[in-house]
């Protein structure tokens, strides 16, 4: 809706901006720092049977939180000039300014976010997952009737401010909705600021390392917006659209994996062996679900990228040409997909094991990596090639790639240290590989008799062969997974029937 509404030109460019912000520091609370932090603890201290410790605990946490809330918002208003300037310093004019307001109205909708964080670190705790990852659901519906409700009439800038309210109004929706049902597993809750207690500290130890290390995706695109600002018109909106898509895969299959065997992970009990066999054999599991995932998702964002964000944004303002240069972001994107997703549960690991600082420095070096490759890649590129320097935004996704492999890879070889030998059976990705390269091809070549006049109708056509060859080539390869996934479809229509 936003593509339909403000398309690539610079009311686009300013909403992405300043939306870093709040789209940051929520994957970072929601789904990062606070569930690796905090969860570890509560759960093992509710696995050794103290609830009345557990309780605190969370009473301590969401005590702190709030503090770190007002300060959060308040600062964020104030300093909205100085954020503007840090997170798009590129940006110059009417840009800068209407970002800059943006940013001012959606800080307070930042401190709703990072409360419904915690309910989510309690829910999850429970092993109660539904509600905490539907309520952002509701809270997008929200601001999509307000573009419908109020986008006639209005000027673009004038639209854009009142999408800003909407945020707001449904990141509170978000924590409210959760409010209740957390409080139900909480029944002497208490919010307190009491430090001291040695349960508190070792989630604040835990914080700092997590925050940069479990962050670093957000981080790395951070900077992937930062020097995209120095590039032409639009370039942040493009590159905005296709990390939304390229977040996807990453959420459903490798935040999902992750976030459901943490609790287990942190759970684990018993001798050092003991512990790390449980450790083996829960990666081993979640890694192949995530890859078997994943690599068909990198092999479409490559081959049939226009295909899915013509489907996905291609309608009023944002045109075909727009959604090319989204197709080059999905591509470089895939470069490093599957690092980036099995990292994530490596970097569980390592948290279930209450060692934040192992990952903090690898994700360092996938920083450090990112900022080199990436001014390199999106800005020097383009030019000693002589192409569009809108396709810097492809060098920019690429080189987040390449720096992931990186992290991945030191990820891995310190784990398995640690607890022994873990990792995808060659033969297993040997499969995979072919599979979804093989299916994505076909599928690219079918794309010239599947060109009806509205590109939803080619994607509906186009990316359901894509699927279907995937599923029958690694079923046929004996893949598991692939078995597991069909036979449970074919069950279904069996007794639909």
């Amino acid at each position: 809706m936003i593509a339909h509404f403000f398309g690539a030109g610079y009311v686009a460019d300013a909403f992405r901006g300043a939306f870093r912000i709040p789209n940051m520091l929520n994957n970072l609370f929601g789904e990062g720092v606070l569930s690796a932090s905090f969860i570890t603890v509560y759960a093992r201290v509710r696995a050794l049977g103290k609830e009345k410790e557990a309780q605190e605990l969370a009473g301590i946490v969401f005590g702190t939180l709030a503090l770190v809330c007002s300060v959060l918002v308040t600062a964020g208003i104030l300093l909205a000039p100085a954020l503007t300037d840090i997170i798009v310093p590129g940006f110059t004019g009417r840009q800068r300014a209407l970002t800059i307001q943006i940013i001012r109205i959606l800080f307070p909708g930042t401190g709703f976010l990072v409360l419904g964080a915690w309910c989510l670190g309690v829910l999850n705790s429970h092993r109660s997952f539904l509600l905490p990852y539907v309520a952002p659901v509701a809270a997008n519906l929200i601001m999509v009737t307000a573009l419908f409700a109020l986008g006639n009439g209005a000027s673009q800038e004038q639209l854009v401010l009142k999408l800003a309210w909407a945020f707001v109004v449904g990141s509170a929706f978000q924590f409210l909705v959760q409010l209740p049902k957390t409080l139900r597993f909480l029944p002497g809750f208490r919010p307190s600021l009491n430090l001291g207690s040695t349960h508190a500290r070792t989630v604040i130890r835990n914080f700092g390392p997590i925050f940069l290390s479990r962050g670093v995706v957000q981080v790395s695109a951070y900077i992937d917006q930062m020097i995209a600002s120095w590039l032409p018109l639009g370039s942040v909106a493009h590159l905005g659209y296709g990390q939304v898509i390229s977040m996807l895969p990453i959420s459903l299959f490798s935040m999902s994996v992750s976030a459901a065997e943490l609790p287990t992970l942190s759970s684990a009990t018993g001798t050092a062996e003991e512990v790390a066999a449980t450790l083996r054999k829960r990666l081993l599991s979640g890694l192949r679900r995530i890859a078997f995932f994943t690599i068909p998702s990198a092999a479409a964002f490559l081959l049939l990228g226009d295909v899915i964000a013509s489907a996905i944004y291609q309608s009023g303002r944002f045109t075909h040409r727009d959604a090319v240069y989204v197709w080059a972001v999905l591509a470089g994107s895939a470069v490093g997909l599957l690092a980036s997703s099995l990292g994530r549960l490596y970097s569980s690991g390592f948290y279930a094991l209450l060692d934040s600082r192992t990952p903090l420095r690898f994700a360092l070096v996938r920083i450090a990596l990112t900022t080199g490759l990436g001014f390199l890649f999106a800005l020097e590129l383009p030019r000693w090639l002589g192409i569009d320097p809108r396709l810097g935004v492809a060098g920019l996704t690429a080189s987040a790639g390449v720096a992931g492999w990186v992290e991945f890879a030191l990820l891995r070889r310190a784990l398995n240290q640690r607890i022994g030998r873990t990792g995808i059976p060659i033969e297993f990705i040997v499969k995979l590989w072919p599979s979804a390269l093989l299916s994505g091809a076909l599928a690219y070549f079918a794309k010239p008799f599947f060109a009806p006049g509205h590109p939803r109708i080619q994607a509906a056509l186009v990316l359901p062969l894509f699927g279907l060859l995937y599923f029958g080539f690694t079923r046929t390869l004996g893949v598991a997974e692939s078995r597991e996934v069909t036979g449970a479809v074919l069950r279904r229509l069996r007794l639909g029937r």
